[in-house]
């Protein structure tokens, strides 16, 4: 199919996962600060470090979880599930009255997120057409930034003391986040299950009748087809664990230590600066709590337009060119504005103005990473492929917001560099096993992909 009006809004009704994703972490980010007063629940910035890994470490359970769950009950099921409990442990979240609930509740809505991840790259590289999966994937992926935009533009309001006294603003906060999600919801009822999906699980009748659906939509709308080409499949229906570590470990390992490699290096380095932004502008640089918010700004617009302008180039360019190209200038742009934040060159404005150019490109590597993974695995077990390495790389990377907030505890610069240092050079030796292992996926089927 050419690219249609039914498409976008398909992509609109399920990327806006990654909006949601943004809104969180951004939320906690800015939050930080506030939720360290004494009028809210008086966190260290260890605490707070402790409470952002409870996120990262339910994301892994949800992925695990949920995405053996959209293998085998497929896509459109899971799309409700995982969004109705990320909405109602978010609303609770800001209902906590102590460390101990916040934690719990972290640790659900993270739950959420993490199984929407596997149903929905599942299925958005199922419904988009292979010409131009590269740059729509990225383009969606990078969206997570508008919803950090978003979340700091929300919390610059309620956490006004004009508006909404402390200790109530950083309630309304997640309450906010949970009425996008109900939003969401009705906007997500009339997305298809995914074709492919029903027909390796023998459902061939209901794949002829929704594609034949989607014709109508697509036709009324007033899309064009282009050349149909045929394709032999074989059905397989559900998986067991033995199959999908045979694919992993001996059908493609190559493409397994490629996707683990990707998805722990941009996991690790996101997960670093991202939780502990807020913290570092406040500690380092005396950036009022109230005002950290518009420092997220400049910032999230940076990661939103990576993805964006970069994508068609791993459509045109290639994959095997582009991916170690973005991830190892990654590398190199982190280190250099470590150095100079250590050589006190930096302030809270040119601070923001090299993290802004380093995500600018680290951005576009990070979406490479999630459409590596979802594009190079069997249909019949995508879902599960995509949770098993965003489980192992979110828990993995999972200890940097720790790390940090204990660095940043310890108000030492030269640790701070240390950890900059370490999260380049995963980013780095990504981008040689990218250049290595990488295949040329552009322009082509996902059944052609995973024929090789």
């Amino acid at each position: 199919m050419g690219w249609s009006r039914w498409h976008r809004r398909v992509i609109i009704a399920l990327g806006i996962t990654w909006i949601l994703d943004g809104l969180e972490a951004s939320l906690v980010t800015n939050l930080g600060p506030t939720l360290k007063h004494a009028e809210t629940l008086a966190l260290t910035s260890t605490e707070l470090g402790f409470a952002n890994t409870a996120y990262l470490i339910g994301q892994v359970i949800g992925a695990l979880v949920f995405g053996h769950l959209t293998d085998r009950l497929g896509r459109k099921k899971l799309f409700l599930v995982t969004l109705g409990l990320y909405l109602v442990a978010t609303a609770l979240s800001g209902l906590s009255p102590n460390l101990g609930v916040f934690v719990v509740f972290r640790l659900f809505a993270g739950a959420g997120i993490g199984g929407e991840y596997s149903a929905i790259n599942s299925a958005i590289d199922e419904l988009v057409p292979a010409r131009i999966r590269g740059q729509v994937d990225l383009a969606i992926n990078g969206s997570y930034w508008v919803g950090v935009a978003l979340g700091a533009g929300a919390v610059a309001v309620v956490l006004d003391p004009d508006i909404i006294p402390i200790a109530y603003g950083w309630r309304v906060a997640f309450g906010l986040g949970s009425i996008l999600g109900i939003a969401i919801i009705f906007v997500r009822r009339h997305v298809p299950e995914s074709p492919r999906w029903l027909l390796m699980h023998g459902h061939v009748k209901a794949a002829h009748a929704t594609v034949a659906q989607i014709e109508d939509e697509v036709r009324e709308l007033g899309g064009t087809f282009g050349e149909i080409r045929a394709t032999r499949l074989r059905v397989t229906g559900p998986v067991d664990l033995r199959y999908l570590m045979h694919v992993l470990l001996v059908r493609y390992p190559k493409r397994t230590v490629l996707g683990l490699t990707m998805m722990l290096a941009q996991a690790f380095l996101y997960n670093s600066i991202f939780f502990s932004y807020g913290q570092i502008l406040e500690k380092f640089h005396h950036v009022d709590a109230r005002d950290v918010s518009l420092y997220i700004l400049p910032f999230a617009a940076g990661n939103f337009l990576g993805p964006v302008l970069l994508g068609r180039m791993f459509d045109r360019v290639g994959r095997r060119v582009m991916i170690p190209a973005t991830f190892a200038l990654s590398g190199v742009l982190l280190v250099a504005t470590g150095l100079l934040f250590v050589g006190g060159y930096l302030d809270a404005v040119t601070q923001t103005i090299c993290w802004s150019v380093v995500f600018f490109v680290a951005s576009a590597a990070a979406s490479s990473a999630y459409l590596t993974v979802s594009e190079l695995f069997p249909v019949e077990l995508r879902g599960m492929a995509i949770a098993v390495f965003y489980a192992f790389a979110t828990l993995v990377g999972a200890g940097a917001p720790l790390l940090f907030g204990v660095i940043i505890d310890n108000d030492s610069p030269m640790q701070l560099l240390a950890g900059y240092a370490l999260s380049a050079g995963l980013m780095i030796i990504a981008a040689i096993v990218a250049r290595v292992y990488g295949v040329d996926a552009e322009g082509r089927s996902l059944e052609d992909i995973t024929s090789d």
